[in-house]
């Protein structure tokens, strides 16, 4: 029921957000607040009842929740939570927070229609990570990208229709990939038995033949991969994080990015094993290579926005070496990964949103002496470019370390390639710091710093990855179960 409530949260918070939008501006953002508040409140509370939760059903499965809706097609309403899906659902709620805030003078225009797609994305993605039905989730996997294509086209900067459109049909076709994997599945496995289904715990154990289970996986993982993004399949990214507003850029990078991870993680290698175990030695040197791709390119950008887009290719590339490593400890950093990114990255895309409205520019050249005239702000600055470093002491060095030692133990060539894009995350992270917070002033007068909301919504987000990085046990903690119970994740 908990997926249920907050699905529900969600889809009336954003209705009544367009309806209030005519009326008053203003108010739609105070309902969004509120709605995501809720959400979040709501499910904080039910972590709380994590320790009862797992006692009652006896395995990782901290809820269940099945209602036939197309029995004929073996469709049904079935939602779970376990420890994976709950940290990612607790993430994407928080970030969107997060993002509201970073919306709240930002958007002026349409404000109604803009947090309605804002909190029907955040649905779609709460579906996503909630979905035990291959078709549920393919429903909920398509559904979030609509408004997120909406929010790009709409309130974007520059180009931002081209870049709405790119993002669209990179996705849409990863989609289709996705849709016809999950069918060569679901029929596979009605050849077999004569049951038509798709729920996730039947197709689970499903023999197909080799070659047919390698084609369906490998559509799958190119619908991941996209979203993730794999190296090759990236491009959509620079220009959407570049041009979408800022708490699109928020949602973006800190939760629409994980929905790749997580289903690598839940559906790809589960589902098909023996074929993820054929991919394993080019996925490893994609991952590997994203690391080293994503740091030079970051290096290379002025446009502070662009730096810290194609970052999250680099960052993300750890992720895709975890779920290809396959063992417990890997799979443990990437869980960690995934939430001290979608954290320090948000962080990063807010302080970019909040420079370009004071300074009408990205171009980190045209900045520098930033801390002298706008100090809060340029000290968040430097907190999260040290955190996305993977400096100790942050969620990010938990994650990257715990990913390079699983990693290392099985395949340390791939290992000894990534530590290497360590280097050039610290190289082009202070390089910003740099460019824009040191120097002499430039001559710019009027600037305004962070007054208490800025300084209230970031120093919170520097508080969870530094607490991330300081103990990282409950997240450790809450995921391990789930991980353990995937098939072959124990180790």
């Amino acid at each position: 029921m908990t997926s249920i409530l907050l699905l529900l949260i969600l889809l009336s918070g954003g209705l009544l957000s367009w309806v209030a939008g005519r009326r008053n501006a203003r108010l739609p953002r105070w309902i969004a607040l509120v709605a995501l508040a809720g959400a979040l409140s709501w499910l904080l509370a039910f972590w709380s009842q994590t320790p009862v939760g797992l006692k009652l059903t006896g395995g990782p499965w901290l809820e269940r929740l099945s209602l036939d809706w197309i029995p004929r097609f073996g469709i049904a309403l079935s939602f779970g939570l376990d420890g994976l899906s709950l940290i990612l659902s607790l993430l994407a709620l928080f970030l969107g927070l997060m993002a509201v805030v970073a919306s709240w003078s930002e958007i002026r225009e349409r404000t109604g229609f803009f947090y309605l797609n804002l909190l029907w994305t955040l649905a779609g993605v709460i579906g996503v990570f909630a979905a035990l039905d291959l078709f549920l989730f393919f429903l909920f996997w398509e559904l979030m990208l609509v408004p997120m294509y909406f929010i790009i086209a709409l309130w974007g900067h520059g180009d931002s229709a081209r870049a709405a459109i790119k993002f669209f049909l990179f996705t849409q076709g990863g989609g289709l990939l996705l849709l016809v994997g999950i069918l060569i599945l679901v029929l596979g496995h009605f050849a077999a038995t004569g049951h038509l289904t798709f729920d996730y715990f039947a197709l689970r154990g499903t023999a197909l033949d080799p070659q047919i289970a390698f084609w369906a996986m490998l559509g799958l993982f190119l619908a991941f991969a996209v979203k993730l993004p794999v190296v090759t399949l990236h491009t959509w990214l620079p220009d959407a994080h570049t041009l979408a507003p800022t708490g699109g850029s928020v949602i973006l990078a800190g939760i629409l990015l994980k929905t790749g991870a997580y289903g690598l993680i839940r559906f790809l290698v589960p589902l098909f094993p023996q074929a993820s175990a054929a991919l394993a030695p080019v996925a490893l040197g994609l991952g590997a290579a994203g690391i080293l791709y994503g740091g030079v390119l970051a290096f290379a950008q002025s446009d502070v926005k662009r730096l810290v887009a194609y970052s999250s290719i680099s960052h993300m590339g750890f992720v895709l070496l975890a779920v290809f490593a396959w063992n417990a400890l890997a799979l443990q950093g990437a869980v960690v990964q995934l939430v001290a990114h979608g954290i320090t990255a948000a962080g990063l895309f807010m302080i970019a949103g909040s420079l370009r409205e004071r300074l009408h520019t990205l171009d980190a050249k045209g900045m520098g002496g930033l801390w002298a005239q706008l100090p809060r702000l340029s000290a968040l600055g430097l907190l999260f470019a040290v955190a996305t470093l993977g400096l100790p002491g942050f969620g990010n060095f938990v994650g990257e370390i715990l990913v390079l030692l699983g990693t290392f133990r099985d395949h340390p060539t791939a290992a000894l390639v990534a530590v290497t894009g360590v280097v050039t995350t610290a190289i082009y992270a202070l390089a910003l710091v740099q460019r824009a917070f040191q120097g002499p002033p430039g001559e710019r007068t009027g600037l305004r710093d962070y007054g208490p909301r800025e300084t209230a919504a970031l120093g919170l987000m520097a508080a969870v990855s530094l607490g991330l990085g300081l103990y990282p046990q409950p997240v450790l903690d809450l995921a391990r179960p789930a991980l353990a119970a995937l098939p072959g994740a124990g180790g």
